[in-house]
């Protein structure tokens, strides 16, 4: 059972996985406080809490909120996401994931925050080294994303030893929606496979582009571990749960990879929502893109032996959920 009940700020809480944080803490009675921009995010998705409209690399801002709410956890999800993008513009990235987390964290320490939990990402291995990828996998970053993650890592490492306690949670590939569909991804533009390829199959777009038919695969097209958004809010009630029961005035830093076990690859995804739509994806074939790993499946035995964490919700479910909710969108 989730036992904080006081205010928990959620930076990002505004966007595709804070907005279900944010629903995920109000559920079970807690109080989140969203931080964000809203560059990224949707105003229409802080239904869950209020909002604190600011950066977190405003140093100032950050201190006010932080005095004004108290509060006693903070979740971590603000941040750029796209590998693409990164790649081209690797200092704007640098910038606004690493520098301005730093900033926060120098806050957390100075308001004695009970549990710090980041949103990192399993791209931080790199190339695997090993069929299924493990906590222990080296952190070889091969893109300016998962090398901006990386930064946080060490600076929560660092932070540990000055006594913040906190738990970097190691996304694989975020999908589907809230069952109810009050909330699910719109990100604009849109990068990710399971949103693309459901708006081609219901005739929104004209095609999906399949991105490298020529990956060391089965297929030839990229593997990827998917896990349902909701199983992931989940997550981080847990992980908070955790990071909390770790022995007072003893800095912690752990990390914990978030997803669902199995491989899929774009291929079988693209067949698996034909399947559920009832009519085929229309679908090309482009260029790898640059800085894509062939293959990103992990191992989620961490997770399961010590947040009590195990997704509930497979493929076909993150499916249905994010057909419901593209077709709310169009409403």
């Amino acid at each position: 059972m989730f036992s904080v009940n006081g205010p928990v700020l959620v930076t990002g809480g505004a966007g595709y996985i804070g907005s279900h944080v944010c629903k995920a803490l109000a559920e079970a009675g807690a109080q989140p406080i969203c931080l964000d921009t809203l560059e990224k995010g949707h105003d229409w998705a802080v239904r869950w809490g209020s909002l604190e409209r600011g950066d977190v690399g405003d140093g100032r801002f950050v201190e006010e909120v932080f005095i004004r709410h108290k509060p006693k956890v903070v979740i971590h999800l603000a941040g750029y996401i796209e590998v693409g993008e990164s790649v081209a513009n690797p200092e704007r990235y640098l910038t606004n994931n690493a520098g301005k987390s730093r900033v926060l964290i120098g806050a957390a320490l100075r308001h004695k925050i009970e549990a710090f939990v980041f949103s990192s990402t399993c791209a931080v291995y790199g190339l695997p080294q090993t069929e299924l990828l493990a906590e222990s996998h080296r952190v070889a970053p091969i893109n300016p994303y998962a090398a901006s993650k990386a930064s946080v890592e060490r600076a929560l490492d660092a932070a540990a030893w000055r006594g913040l306690r906190a738990a970097s949670l190691r996304y694989f590939n975020a999908t589907g929606a809230d069952a109810a569909a009050e909330i699910g991804e719109a990100h604009d533009p849109e990068t990710h496979l399971l949103p693309l390829a459901v708006d081609a199959a219901l005739g929104l777009r004209a095609s999906l582009v399949v991105h490298g038919s020529d990956y060391p695969t089965d297929d030839g097209s990229c593997v990827r571990d998917y896990v349902h958004v909701t199983d992931l809010a989940d997550a981080h009630l847990r992980a908070v749960q955790w990071v909390m029961g770790q022995k007072a005035g003893r800095g912690r830093h752990d990390v914990f990879n978030l997803g669902s076990g199995t491989g899929h690859s774009v291929k079988q995804v693209v067949e698996s929502i034909g399947q559920v739509v009832g009519r085929p994806v229309p679908h090309v074939y482009g260029a790898r893109r640059p800085g894509d790993s062939p293959r990103l499946v992990g191992c989620i035995d961490k997770a399961q032996n010590k947040l009590g964490w195990t997704p509930q919700r497979g493929l076909q479910t993150q499916i249905e959920d994010t057909v419901r909710w593209r077709m709310s969108m169009r409403r």
